[in-house]
Parts: structure tokens; C-alpha cells; sequence
């Protein structure tokens, strides 16, 4: 039986799941391993805290995440495809570990960050009305 996220160590459980999963993908590996380059021992304590603050509200993160999703695009064009593939690979690997409150929190707001990402990175004439 599925637990809900009810803690820093959880949320580690599902990034670290996600990302192994995204660097395997078709579509979304090539992205973070060729384009963006990621640094894996930097981004992912980063990720730890930008989701544990969104969970459960701990005001461990202080980056800006539009920016740097900005900056990438400007390298090397997101898509709406890319975003959806991202939020599909989330959604399940939340799924697949965890059921509960937080779990769906976690999926609730990875789906309005998506969304403001999307408007304001592909659309930024419209994204500047928001």
C-alpha cells in the first residue's frame, strides 16, 4: 500500500526517481544531458529543496525558476511536447510511489508551474499579461 510524501526524504525518493527516469527518456534526455548539461550533484539538492518548499513550505529555495527556463529556451527552443512529456513522466513517477494529500499537492502544483512556464515562455507576448 502507497504512502503519502510526508517528508524531505520523500521528496528526495521522487526526484531522484524522476530524473533517472527523464535522463533515459527519448525526448527529455537529450535535453538535460546534451543541451542543458546539467550538473546532476548541483541541480538535484536544488530540485530537493524547490520541491520540498513547494510541498510543504519551508523557504529553502531562493532560485528563479522562469529565468533559468527562459535562458534554455533561448539555447535551445522548448516545446508545448517537451513540457507535457515532463509533466507525464512527473505524474507517474509520483504515482507509482506515493498516494495522498501531498502526493497530489506535489502533482497539483508541478501542473501550475508547467502551465505559467508554458504561457510565459512560449507565448511571452500573452505570458506579459498574466
Amino acid at each position: 500500500m502507497l504512502t503519502d510524501i510526508q517528508s524531505r526524504k520523500d521528496i528526495v525518493r521522487v526526484v531522484n526517481a524522476f530524473y533517472e527516469k527523464a535522463k533515459q527518456d527519448e525526448l527529455l534526455g537529450p535535453i538535460f544531458t546534451e543541451k542543458a548539461k546539467v550538473d546532476w550533484e548541483k541541480h538535484l539538492p536544488v530540485m530537493y529543496d524547490f520541491w520540498e518548499n513547494v510541498v510543504f513550505y519551508t523557504g529553502n529555495y531562493g532560485g528563479n525558476p522562469m529565468r533559468i527556463h527562459q535562458q534554455l529556451h533561448q539555447k535551445i527552443t522548448l516545446t508545448k511536447q517537451d513540457f507535457d512529456k515532463w509533466l507525464n513522466l512527473f505524474f507517474t513517477t509520483v504515482d507509482f510511489l506515493y498516494k495522498g494529500e501531498h502526493a497530489e499537492l506535489i502533482k497539483q502544483r508541478a501542473q501550475s508551474i508547467a502551465t505559467v512556464m508554458q504561457i510565459k515562455i512560449l507565448y511571452p507576448k500573452e505570458g506579459n499579461l498574466l
